[in-house]
């Protein structure tokens, strides 16, 4: 049923990632909501592709919600990084 709305889902569960991800990391945030869910699908896509390399996901299988996550977390830390630098 998933399959059906694609990009929506993808969205919305980039959403919860990069929304769990500011949680789990104090501090201000150099960035808003788009950023957040831009984030969290960014850490998903990266978790699935780096998943796929190490041989934790099969061709085509995406990343979990856990490491979607995890994931966005670590590009926040690396944004707050580049972003801190401009300041």
């Amino acid at each position: 049923m998933l399959e059906h709305y694609g990009i929506i889902v993808w969205i919305v569960i980039g959403g919860l990632a990069g929304a769990i991800a500011k949680l789990l990391m104090p501090g201000r945030d150099p960035g808003g909501c788009i950023i957040t869910v831009l984030l969290g699908v960014a850490g998903a896509l990266l978790s699935g592709f780096l998943g796929q390399k190490l041989g934790w996901y099969k061709p085509g299988q995406g990343a979990g919600f856990l490491a979607a996550v995890v994931g966005a977390f670590i590009l926040l830390l690396l944004y707050r990084l580049i972003a801190g630098r401009r300041r």
